[in-house]
């Protein structure tokens, strides 16, 4: 059976850990060649350990999405080597929960900065590429539960993820007539480091808060991601499709 993503190319953001280390293993697993943005030269040998062996290829290229001349190098990089792109999958995030008379400049300027701006630049950047094929492709944004319905102490993170779910609305009408199609995950809870910064007190009222009583797999969202991201979902655009156990029906 040939695998979902054979002799695509795709680009993802944020593969160090969590949520963007499941997708470029699954994407791999399924035959694409992932380009992986790192931000640590420490993540490269481990990501490659753990994709290889797979019907695909994984090129870790390691920068900061926000440094846009890196971002073009990178788009640089996968036209002189692949000569398209596929799929986009925007997932590098940062946050710092914190009530909003307690949020520092800094913080807010790099949520920003990382969530909003960063993506932006670089949707910006592959649609040089994506718009050249003839079956156009595919666009796969993370926002969260967060940013759909506030939580407190999150105004400011939330907010970012707020704007990432507009932009998939405005970009799924955009790109539309050049068949690119653009969708966004909203997860809940999920077993990652990012996740566990807070309180155990906290931490337990949230679990007991999801329908199903446990925390999302990062492979579970990888999953939706895949599917969004793939064929399968050919006449799916500008839907945000929520992954949280129960947490929000």
């Amino acid at each position: 059976m040939e695998k979902l993503l054979t002799g695509k190319v795709a680009l993802i953001t944020g593969c160090d850990s969590g949520i963007g280390r499941q997708v470029c293993k699954i994407f791999v697993n399924q035959g694409a060649t992932v380009y992986a943005n790192l931000l640590s030269e420490k993540s490269v040998e481990t990501l490659v350990f753990e994709c290889q062996n797979s019907a695909g290829k994984i090129i870790p290229i390691v920068f900061d999405i926000t440094d846009k001349k890196k971002i073009l190098d990178c788009i640089k990089q996968i036209k002189n080597e692949q000569s398209k792109l596929d799929i986009l999958v925007n997932n590098a995030g940062w946050k710092k929960d914190c009530v909003i008379e307690m949020i520092d400049d800094g913080s807010l300027q790099k949520m920003l900065d990382v969530n909003v701006t960063g993506a932006i630049h670089i949707t910006q950047s592959a649609l040089r590429l994506m718009k050249k094929n003839n079956l156009g492709g595919a666009i796969v944004n993370i926002s969260s539960l967060v940013g759909l319905k506030g939580n407190v102490g999150q105004s400011a993170y939330g907010s970012t993820k707020g704007a990432v779910a507009s932009l998939t609305k405005s970009w799924a009408k955009e790109f539309a007539p050049s068949k690119i199609r653009v969708n966004a995950v909203a997860p809940g809870s999920v077993d990652t480091q990012m996740f566990y910064e807070m309180n155990a007190k906290d931490i337990q009222s949230s679990i007991e808060a999801i329908g199903m009583k446990r925390l999302a797999k990062p492979e579970e969202i990888a999953n939706v991601i895949l599917f969004l991201a793939s064929d399968m979902s050919s006449y799916i655009t500008g839907e945000i499709i929520g992954v949280n156990g129960g947490l929000q029906m």
